[in-house]
Formats: structure tokens, sequence, C-alpha cells
């Protein structure tokens, strides 16, 4: 019985003239304006963007907690299977006799760059400090914060958001439509994915709304990390150059060294994409990649480095041992009911007062004693330490929803870019070639630079030589406080400098990559777009990201909640991409294997 053919002919309009010529009109359209109504909103109306987003997004955490965390496990599953199966890991995105368009060094330094090039020089010190004070082994009180036992659950944690399950959402995204564009000729868009689900349908509205949410998220996406990532560019000229006009207010960013950082970033990356990436991105990538390798051979001989190895080691064996509890831990809030059911008899009476501190992820057990008054003052310190354990749930989940969830949304949110990009420049290579270099490959590299910067940071908290300067800095602020504490004089002011250039080429990266792939959704998935629309989306990104710096943090803040409101849906759509792929492989297998028995009769 011979299987029907699979459906490929996907047919996305683009306008024969006019402004808009070779691209699909609803969908750069609608794009652009849901994008400029969230801009002027949280620009307008700052306080009330603020407020209501907020609370959508403190509501969706609440409700789909379980639903993100046990998401983000089956997308790691379901890569693994995928890869270590003969049949479907051998597979090749392309020709039979097709090989990859780029080397493996360039392949992976545009990977990397793309995937967390930025991430890594705001997060590398400030993410390990930041969980060895707060991880859910010191909020359930089995260690204490900021203590040598601290470090195995800050790097546990450390390597669960920047590690498998991390670059899983972005590989489900690239190996979809990779598939799908290499294997059938089809469009690099983000409809492409979902085509041996909806069938025809792809072309109607289903398929635009699918593409729009692919495109508003990139947009939020690439503009919020860039927004985050001129902050640490102009933390770097600031010690260099020690001019006041970059910082304003307790060593905080001016808004003129903002737009200033900001309009060079742009004018590169525009530059850079009009290029191609077969040019611009591909230089830039190596680029970043050397000064990487430089840097870290700083913290090699200047910093920790037999502490970070030590730590290295043994936190990937407790994370590869503890990977299966970790994708499983999915957290649901707690009630005042349940915690009043968890209460000692005598601490019953005061639970409305108890409840808020004892489940608030943020206070410690002795601010949360420190803050209590009256009647509940007086109770017995065993009752008092009692009800703030039985808390312990409920400051479970408020730390999951805020921190590890936070980063799902993030990474579900910057999927279609870094997915689409994955997709574009991996053609040639094996399904499992695609997964293991994809996956594996860049969380090894994360892990060790979290361990040999971040490791530096703690070992010099740790052993007192730091004196809390790196504890007290800014998130942007940590990695150039850290090497202040490392070296000095010339080689502090050489080695700053070379941050700061490496921080604007993972921008410059960061964004003409996301100009690429916003017009290539919009344009229906041609590789080839006007040079005019990459100007032109250029710019568009440069005003919304300089309106979001010129509001300030409220209007930062409510364009970030909306991206992370928005990797909702688009978490869904991920999840129909699995299921999608795993039909096409099976009955594209099915087909090779029908055709073998009928050549062979």
């Amino acid at each position: 019985m011979s299987l029907q053919d699979p459906f490929t002919d996907l047919k996305i309009e683009r306008q024969d003239s006019g402004f808009y010529k070779g691209y699909n009109l609803p969908i750069a359209l609608v794009s652009k304006i849901t994008v400029s109504l969230l801009v002027l909103w949280a620009l307008v109306w700052p306080l009330n963007a603020n407020d209501t987003l907020r609370s959508w997004k403190s509501g969706l955490l609440s409700e789909f907690n379980v639903f993100y965390n046990l998401s983000v496990a089956l997308f790691a599953f379901f890569l693994f299977v995928v890869a270590l199966l003969p049949a479907t890991g051998r597979m090749r995105l392309g020709g039979d006799d097709e090989r990859p368009e780029f080397t493996n060094f360039s392949w992976f330094s545009m990977m990397f760059g793309a995937g967390l090039g930025v991430g890594l020089m705001v997060y590398a010190t400030a993410e390990p400090l930041g969980l060895w004070e707060s991880n859910p082994l010191t909020m359930s009180g089995e260690v204490a914060p900021k203590s040598a036992e601290a470090i195995q659950g800050a790097y546990r944690y450390t390597f669960l958001h920047t590690g498998f399950h991390a670059w899983a959402i972005y590989v489900v995204t690239g190996l979809s439509l990779a598939y799908y564009a290499y294997t059938r000729d089809m469009p690099l868009t983000i409809r492409t994915a979902l085509t041996p689900l909806l069938g025809e349908y792809s072309n109607g509205v289903a398929g635009h709304v699918i593409d729009i949410l692919g495109v508003v998220a990139t947009i939020l996406g690439v503009a919020v990390t860039i927004g985050y990532g001129v902050s640490q560019l102009v933390d770097g000229a600031f010690l260099i150059t020690s001019a006041q006009w970059l910082m304003e207010g307790v060593m905080k960013p001016s808004t003129a060294g903002l737009i200033a950082a900001l309009a060079l970033v742009m004018m590169m990356s525009t530059l850079s994409a009009v290029s191609g990436v077969g040019r611009g991105v591909k230089y830039l990538s190596n680029l970043n990649l050397i000064l990487s390798l430089i840097l870290l051979a700083v913290f090699v001989f200047f910093g920790s480095f037999s502490f970070a190895i030590r730590i290295y080691g043994q936190a990937l064996v407790d994370y590869i041992v503890n990977f299966l509890p970790l994708s499983l831990q999915a957290h649901s809030p707690m009630s005042q009911s349940e915690y009043a059911a968890a209460l000692p008899p005598d601490a019953a009476p005061f639970v409305a007062e108890l409840f808020p501190g004892a489940t608030d992820a943020w206070d410690t057990r002795d601010s949360f004693l420190a803050g209590l008054s009256g009647d509940v003052a007086d109770l017995p310190d065993t009752t008092k330490q009692a009800a703030y354990d039985a808390g312990t749930p409920g400051r479970l989940f408020g730390w999951q929803s805020g921190w590890t969830t936070f980063y799902w949304a993030w990474w579900i949110a910057f999927s279609p870019f870094v997915g689409l990009f994955l997709a574009r420049i991996s053609r040639g290579r094996t399904v499992r070639e695609f997964i293991l270099g994809a996956v594996v490959a860049p969380s090894l590299v994360c892990f060790a630079w979290m361990t040999i910067l971040g490791g530096s940071a703690i070992d010099l908290e740790l052993n007192g030589d730091a004196d809390g300067a790196i504890l007290a800095a800014s998130t942007t602020a940590t990695l150039f406080v850290t090497l202040s504490e490392m070296i000095s004089g010339h080689l502090l002011v050489i080695i700053s400098f070379m941050c700061v250039v490496l921080t604007m080429t993972f921008l410059v990266t960061s964004a003409d990559s996301g100009i690429l792939v916003m017009n290539t959704i919009m344009s229906g998935g041609a590789e080839k777009t006007g040079v005019m629309h990459r100007v032109l989306w250029g710019g568009l990104l440069t005003l919304v990201i300089g309106t979001l710096l010129m509001a300030g943090g409220g209007g930062l803040e409510a364009l970030t909640n909306s991206m992370i409101i928005g990797a909702l849906p688009f978490s869904v759509v991920l999840l129909l991409m699995c299921v999608s792929l795993a039909k096409a492989m099976i009955n594209d297998l099915r087909r090779a294997r029908h055709e073998e028995n009928e050549t062979e009769t």
C-alpha cells in the first residue's frame, strides 16, 4: 500500500510591485503595527503598560508554569530520541550527496554568537553568583546561601538554564525548518514546519498567524536583548574612559550613553546585514569566537582556573545525574489553605500574617523572622521556623516561575530568530550532526564559560578577596568588577576594551541576524531579500530599542513582559512542530522502505 505524497504546495502570496514587492503584505503590516502599538503603549502610558503586562505575565506564569517546564523537557527528550535512532539520525538535511555550506568552525561560531552571545557576556559571572545566593537547595534549607556547599546547587541550575534544555528549544525550531526546506524544497519560514499537520490550511490565515507570531517574537526578543546588552557596553566604556556623561545617578548608564551605544551597534549591524549571512555575519561570528577565547584565556591565567576546573567536572556529573529530576521538576502555586494545613497548630490563627512572607521566593529565613511583629513575633522560635518551612512549596514555585520559567519563556520567544538562523546555516548536515552539534557542543562550551568566569567571581567572594564588591555590582557591571578584582593597570584597560569590543560584536551579530531572519519570514522564506528592506528593518529595530531606552525602565519592562507573554502561544507552536516532524520523518522512512521493496520486486 503506497503512502500519500507529503504536502509541499505551500503558496505564500507576495506583492508583485510597489514598496513591498517580494514580501507578504499581511505578515509585514500586521507585524509592524503590532510592535508599534506595543512600543507606543509602553512609551506614552508606561505605568499602565507596566501594571497591565506585569499582571498578565504573573497570571500566565501562575497558570502555565508546569506547562512551560514540562514542554521544555519534552523538547530535549524528543531531540535526543531523534538523534540516537539510527534511521532518523542519519537523515541528511539536503540531497544524499550534499555537504555542509560552512566549515565546522564558521558554523559553530555563527551558532554560538546568535544563540547566546550577549547573554554569555552579561550573565557569565552574574548568573552563577545570583544562583549561589538563591536556588532551590538554599531555599529549602539544605545548604546555606553563599557558602561552599551552595556552589553545587548554583551550578546545577546554571547548567540547567544554559544547557541541553535551553538549546533544545532553538533546535526544535531549527531542525523542523531545515528538514522541510532542504529535503522537500519548501520555503524557509515558520509555517513550513507545520505543513504535515495543517496541509493546505498553511496557505491561509492559519499560516499567516504562525509567521506573524514568529516575526513579533523575533523583533521583541532582539530588541530586549540589545536593550540590556548596550547597558553592559556603556558600563565597559565608562570603566575605560571615565566619561561622566555615560553614567547618571548611582552608577547607572545614562540615556545619552545608551542611545550613543545603540546608534553605533545598529549602524554596524545594518551594514553587516546588507552584506548578507555569507560575509557579514560569518566574519563577525569568527571574530566573536576568537575574542571569546582570548577573554577565556585571561580568566585561565589570572582567575581561579583550578577552582573552576574542579567545579566543571563536579557540576557536569551532577547535572547529568540530575538531568531527569531537573527535567520533570515543575511547581504549582501554593494556596493559603494549603499553607494553613501545613502549619503547626499554634501558628494556625496567624496564617494571614505568615503566608505572604513564608511563600516569598526572595525573602530569606532571617528577613522573614525579623519582619514578624505583634503576637506572631511572640510565638516560640521552633513554631516560627516551622511556619517558614511550611511555605517552602510556595517559595519553590515563586523561584522557578521567576527564574527558570522566565528563562524558558525568553528562549522560546527567541527561538524563531535563532532556530531559523540555525536552519539557514545548516544545509547538508545530518540530523544527528545537527542535533548533537547544536545542543550538546554549545552547551559544553557554555558550561566551561560559566564555570571559568563565574567560578573565578565566586572564588573571589568566597575567600574574601572581593569583600562583597562583585555581589554588590549590577548584572551588567559584574564582569568588569570581577576583572578589576583580578587584574589592574594597563592590562585591565586593555582587557576591558576588548570586552567592550566583544560585547559590541555580539550585539551586532544578534541584530544583523535578527534583521535577516525577519526579512526571510516576511518574504515567504526567500534567502535573498531587498537591501532597502534590510536597511528599513534595521532602522525600525533601532527606533524600537531607542524608544524603549528613552522610556526608561518602565518601557523596557513592558516589552520584556510582552515577550514573555508572547512565548506562550509560540510554545504551543513548538510542541506542534515536534508532532509534525515526527509524523514527517516516520512517513518519509515508510515511503523509502516501500520504494526499496518495489525496486527489489
